[in-house]
């Protein structure tokens, strides 16, 4: 082969070569991560709304006040040091050094003070959790914000006792410059990790770029762009073929699709534990679930391993609270390993005897309805199994699938009577035993948004304020416990699993590290290889 013959035989490759080099370099320019779901507002301090595809968005760009550490209790973020004043009337926030929003200006006491001001001016959705009503009047938990320095901000509260409902309500306060309220909404300005760039609102698309000014280190992650794919297909198909970075834990991608990317050459699968958990939640108020027995037996039936390991391929762990185990309040209190035996025993024990005596025939004039979200097709195979688990016992299961925003209604006006739900960080502090099911805050139960279980027990209600309201941990950890020995044993909600946070991911990427809360801290650390 002649030299002529020879670059006519090597040109073809070195195009090809060419090309495919271009395309990495413009591809590894920016990373793109997957959300599964729609957010309708990029105002993280007063929307109306706060969904989770959100809040991910959220810890992006802001920092806030606090933050949750390994054991889910509250530890400085922009604050680094936390001091009770006055006995606890006063919960004193010491600022840190060096911190700029990402316009360059820098963190101080006055801006923190004009950020929750504007909050509670608001009517938004986290407003809501800076109140409470006493004497059928809406009261502020906090009721003076002071700036006696620019390091240092004093928040008054209304009564010593609120002071771990205020850290709790304060880890998903974006800290936001003075003077940018109105604007937040359109091109939000933290001091977070990364700079929003623009938004297609209608697409569900998000473009950020580092702040390599952030105090903590500037993201190795130059470009960033995070667009939401609802259609696990659609999932799939983007990660496959590059256009698509990290589906994190929130794609709705079934364990045995994630364990078939996973052997993609070009993809990585990955399992963390995780503090989230799946539960199912009953209507106490809602006949035969009236009757503790019978959501204890159904509690019983279910066959909570076998899902485990059939079904999620493992990529779960029982869940015996809705607490998360590395949690500093955590108590198992009653459990209920499979047993179709002590479940028959305790329907027979209700009044539902086997019709004729000889197997498990349906026990109830008609099969209790078990409400899903249509299309989430996680759930409905869930479903399926429990639907299949409980009829050896002699409860017959209907499954209704409904659509999501007709579904939220019926849990706050009670029109079900079982439904499956997944908590996502809310769980990981005691103080949600409160907002589950406490009864003695509101004068109809029926409207709570919280209380979907309907759930009434005076015993219950009087140790856990005892609890919310005590300031010795120890104190606290004992009450906590007692409180969920009662909805262990009562039931109004089911815990099932805590499943495993799942990420899959290219290969270019290096660094992989998520936490239980499946928050997307994960990002600031993440690396092109």
């Amino acid at each position: 082969m002649n030299y002529r013959q020879s670059l006519a035989f090597i040109f073809p490759f070195l195009l090809i070569f060419t090309f495919s080099l271009n395309c990495r370099t413009r591809n590894s320019a920016v990373v793109t991560i997957a959300l599964d779901s729609e957010f309708t507002s990029l105002d993280f301090l007063a929307g109306k709304t706060v969904p989770a595809s959100a809040e991910r968005i959220r810890s992006l760009i802001f920092n806030t006040l606090v933050r949750k550490d390994k054991k889910f209790d509250y530890e400085g973020e922009l604050a680094k040091e936390i001091k009770d004043l006055d006995g606890g009337a006063t919960i004193s926030f010491v600022l840190r050094d060096g911190i700029k929003f990402q316009n360059g200006a820098p963190l101080r006491a006055a801006d923190v003070k004009y950020t929750f001001d504007k909050l509670q001016a608001s009517d938004g959705a986290k407003a809501a959790s800076f109140f409470e009503t006493v004497d059928g009047k809406k009261t502020p938990h906090i009721t003076a914000i002071e700036t006696p320095d620019d390091k240092t901000v004093n928040f008054k509260l209304s009564r010593p006792t609120l002071k771990n409902q205020l850290l709790s309500n304060m880890v998903a306060i974006p800290i936001i410059a003075e003077g940018t309220f109105e604007t937040q909404k359109d091109t939000p300005l933290g001091t977070g990790p990364y700079k929003f760039v623009k938004a297609d609102m209608v697409q569900n698309i998000v473009d950020l770029e580092a702040n390599n000014d952030y105090w903590e280190g500037a993201p190795k992650i130059q470009k960033l762009q995070v667009k939401v794919i609802k259609d696990s297909n659609a999932v799939q198909s983007s990660l496959k073929s590059g256009q698509l970075d990290i589906a994190p834990t929130m794609i709705n991608l079934a364990p045995d699709t994630v364990e078939s990317l996973g052997k993609d050459p070009n993809l990585k699968a990955e399992k963390f534990d995780s503090a989230n958990v799946q539960i199912l939640t009953v209507n106490v108020s809602s006949a035969p679930l009236d009757n503790v027995k019978v959501r204890q037996a159904i509690a019983y039936g279910i066959d909570r391993k076998e899902i485990i390991d059939n079904m999620l391929l493992g990529q779960g762990k029982i869940a015996h609270s809705i607490l998360p185990e590395e949690s500093w309040a955590y108590s198992t209190g009653t459990t209920y390993e499979h047993n179709a035996v002590r479940a028959t025993q305790l329907l027979d024990d209700a009044g539902f005897k086997d019709p004729d005596g000889d197997g498990p025939q349906m026990r109830f004039p008609s099969a209790i309805k078990l409400s899903i979200s249509a299309g989430n097709s996680s759930q409905s195979q869930y479903a399926q199994i429990i639907q299949d688990q409980l009829k050896r016992i002699g409860v017959a299961v209907e499954i209704v699938p409904v659509e999501f925003a007709a579904l939220t209604e019926q849990w706050r006006l009670g029109q079900f009577q079982i439904t499956m739900n997944r908590w996502v960080g809310g769980n990981q502090d005691p103080i949600f035993y409160k907002d589950l099911f406490l009864s003695s805050e509101s004068t109809d139960v029926k409207s709570s948004a919280r209380n979907r279980s309907r759930y009434k027990n005076p015993e219950f209600d009087q140790i856990i304020l005892k609890a919310m309201n005590e300031l010795d941990r120890e104190k606290a950890r004992q009450l906590y416990v007692q409180a969920q020995d009662i909805i262990s044993r009562d039931l109004p909600v089911i815990p099932l699993w805590y499943p495993s946070n799942m990420v899959v991911y290219n290969k270019r990427l290096s660094g992989m590290q998520i936490n239980a809360s499946a928050d997307w801290f994960f990002v600031r650390s993440l690396s092109v290889n």
